[in-house]
């Protein structure tokens, strides 16, 4: 849609306004990849619906992002056509591929399904949704600025937090999990060792009684 932002804020109002929609009062959120941005957005702004986090591959601390992110710094300090290139030859069927299962031992590899990138591809395959795709890397760049108001957050409210980390992460390994224990320092932190990104398509029945237990002790 043409009247849709598609930057970080559209999508925290969109998430707000679903909410509301669902007249839901209390909820935990689940926060993962750009998921992290804009749930945190939505957060700081109602602070008081927030009963728990599930925190699982999403980055807020500078210091700790990995090496892939060097090519999207790369067009940060010099948004050139031949900088733009990579990031838009990573919005296409093999870069999606990549992402799914390029960081991941083979064993663990087999164990996502290929329709993550083979039924979504061709729902993306168009030049404008390309184009809004690479744009959201583009505007990854204004969210360093909310990288402390994010910190902030946690560290003034201490919501109940789970951290489930995949490490097999290059753009955001390990080091940006244990991150979150500086204003967290309550956190559960479980590290799948083996599990990238994508832990869920691949370690399911290792994550969810993580999740039953930690949210169970919630709603008792």
């Amino acid at each position: 849609s043409a009247r849709f932002g598609y930057d970080f804020d559209a999508y925290a109002t969109f998430l707000e306004r679903f909410t509301d929609a669902l007249e839901l009062g209390s909820y935990a959120l689940w926060l993962h990849d750009y998921g992290s941005q804009i749930g945190l957005r939505h957060a700081i702004a109602q602070p008081s619906r927030i009963r728990a986090l599930i925190i699982q591959n999403g980055d807020i601390y500078a210091d700790a992002l990995g090496p892939k992110y060097e090519t999207i710094r790369r067009f940060w300090r010099d948004p050139s056509p031949a900088n733009r290139a990579p990031l838009e030859q990573a919005v296409s069927e093999d870069g999606f591929r990549a992402e799914f299962v390029g960081e991941v031992d083979d064993d663990v590899a087999r164990r996502v399904p290929p329709d993550l990138w083979k039924l979504h591809w061709p729902l993306m395959d168009t030049p404008v949704r390309r184009a809004l795709s690479v744009g959201l890397m583009e505007k990854l760049k204004a969210n360093l600025d909310w990288f402390p108001r994010y910190q902030a957050y946690l560290r003034e409210q201490r919501p109940p937090a789970m951290i489930l980390w995949g490490p097999k992460d290059e753009y955001m390994p390990e080091p940006a999990a244990r991150a979150y224990l500086r204003d967290l320092p309550e956190a559960e932190l479980h590290l799948l060792n083996d599990a990238g990104h994508w832990l869920l398509e691949t370690h399911f029945e290792v994550a969810l009684p993580l999740v039953r237990r930690f949210l169970g002790k919630l709603l008792r």
